[in-house]
């Protein structure tokens, strides 16, 4: 059953060696994330499962232990999804987990064991909703640190130009996950959320079907802790507990 999640941005930005003297720009978001993975441990779940978004050979399940490293972003940062080490066929994390394995380092996480799952950005919202029921029935209380992105392109700037459909997208998005509505975020257009590059869209779809899919009767609280755009991307950092 699922007891707690959080929601983070997943950009490498948000490690400060990877930002390096931009890096004081993600200090609100990195501070809500921290008080986001702080209420997932005081839950006291038995299984933490780190989900985001990944290319297809990245796909699938990531044992605990498997690494990650920035270097492909001039940093030679390596880091471990949760402690120990990791099996010997462990294939390298994903960016988005790579950087949930280091917001957990951060806060030294010891709460439970933890395994990563690398989620397709095109995979349907009914496959979404199969998938966190699954993760929902691995142990009595499970957690979710659910990693990954709004639109990219709020802001001429934007990686993705600007797109003036993005703000309400974004908009909706932050309500969904404030609110900790599963039917809101089962709702996100799936065509219009590729269109917008919002790479945490099956990602929080997984999040919904974990929490009970659209047949959610409120179980679980949310709070929105953050909800900014610093480069023209919807970062969101939200609490369900």
């Amino acid at each position: 059953m699922l007891v707690a999640a959080a929601t983070c941005p997943s950009p490498p930005l948000l490690v400060p060696e990877v930002a390096g003297g931009a890096a004081h720009e993600m200090d609100s978001a990195r501070a809500a994330c921290d008080d986001a993975l702080g209420a997932l441990a005081a839950a006291r779940p038995d299984r933490l499962l780190v989900i985001g978004p990944a290319e297809q050979p990245a796909r699938g399940t990531h044992p605990q232990g498997a690494r990650g490293s920035f270097s492909g972003y001039g940093v030679d940062l390596e880091v471990s999804l949760g402690k120990g080490e990791p099996p010997a066929d462990a294939r390298p994390l994903p960016s988005s987990l790579a950087v949930g394995a280091w917001l957990l380092d951060r806060a030294d996480w010891t709460a439970a064991p933890v395994e990563g799952l690398g989620v397709g950005e095109p995979l349907s919202r009914e496959r979404c909703e199969e998938t966190g029921r699954q993760l929902a029935d691995l142990a009595e209380r499970v957690a979710l640190l659910v990693m990954g992105d709004g639109t990219n392109c709020r802001t001429v700037k934007a990686p993705g130009y600007f797109d003036e459909r993005a703000t309400a997208f974004d908009a909706e998005a932050a309500r969904a996950l404030g609110e900790a509505d599963a039917a809101g975020l089962l709702a996100l257009d799936e065509e219009l959320a590729y269109e917008l590059n919002a790479s945490g869209r099956a990602c929080w779809q997984v999040l919904a079907g974990a929490a009970g899919g659209a047949d959610a009767q409120g179980g679980l609280r949310g709070r929105l802790l953050y909800d900014e755009a610093p480069y023209g991307v919807g970062y969101f950092v939200a609490s369900w507990s």
